[in-house]
């Protein structure tokens, strides 16, 4: 029987994020900043002293995005990250080790269940702090948030970029990045989802935005889209 190939682990073009080599296929990983925790029951990966967190594109808008050829991430080592519908951790916790420990990412996320295991990711990754609000009023928070380098948008909402929009022009710098994962059939189920990310992308440009690139997240997710854009 021929024994397991160890894994590999090279660098992505992206800074922060890596491809390991296990068994033949190759996955996306981020450097874990908290050894020896999970978040959403990952796979860990050990190679020349350091520990690799498996990064599902099944449970990640961003790692999907990734895999589909985004252009830029604009989430780096000592960045401030404003993610709004941070859940339970998932891709937050991804956000957290691309920032490292010099950096934070300030979660928000309205529902009180999501947030109880939230809370619990956001001590053990030690730079994710969690704000219990509701993302359609970034007044509320104003006080906890700082500016910011990025904003990461994934909310079940309707009007997403407005939403994104308002929370720019409260925290985001000038010059600085947003990702928007547009959820078709949270906005309006009677259009298509074509129709949708147009109707959304011209919010945000017509809210200052220059849009990069718009990304279908498919087949990883249905009717899902990804939008890259500078705030200028």
């Amino acid at each position: 029987m021929s024994e397991k190939k160890p894994p590999i682990v090279k660098p992505h073009s992206h800074e922060g994020v890596y491809f390991v080599i296990l068994g033949g296929k190759r996955r996306l990983a981020t450097k874990n900043i908290s050894p020896g925790f999970k978040v959403y029951g990952e796979d860990l990966v050990e190679y020349k002293g350091e520990e690799y967190r498996l990064w599902d594109p099944n449970r990640s808008k961003l790692a999907a995005a990734i895999l589909k050829n985004l252009e830029k991430v604009p989430i780096k080592s000592g960045y401030k990250v404003l993610y709004l519908g941070a859940a339970t951790g998932t891709t937050p916790s991804h956000v957290a080790d691309l920032v490292e420990k010099n950096g934070v990412v300030f979660c928000v996320e309205f529902a009180p269940r999501a947030m109880r295991e939230l809370v619990i990711v956001c001590e053990k990754k030690g730079n994710m702090v969690p704000v219990m609000a509701d993302a359609r009023y970034p007044e509320k928070y104003s006080m906890i948030v700082d500016e910011v380098d990025t904003i990461y948008c994934d909310v079940a909402q309707p009007e997403q970029a407005k939403l994104l929009a308002d929370n720019a022009d409260m925290f985001l710098k000038n010059g600085g990045w947003i990702l928007l994962a547009i959820k078709a059939r949270s906005i309006d189920v009677t259009k298509k989802p074509s129709e949708v990310y147009r109707k959304e992308v011209s919010v945000l440009e017509d809210r200052g935005f220059t849009v990069r690139q718009t990304i279908s997240l498919e087949p990883f997710d249905r009717a899902h889209s990804m939008v890259l854009a500078k705030y200028s």
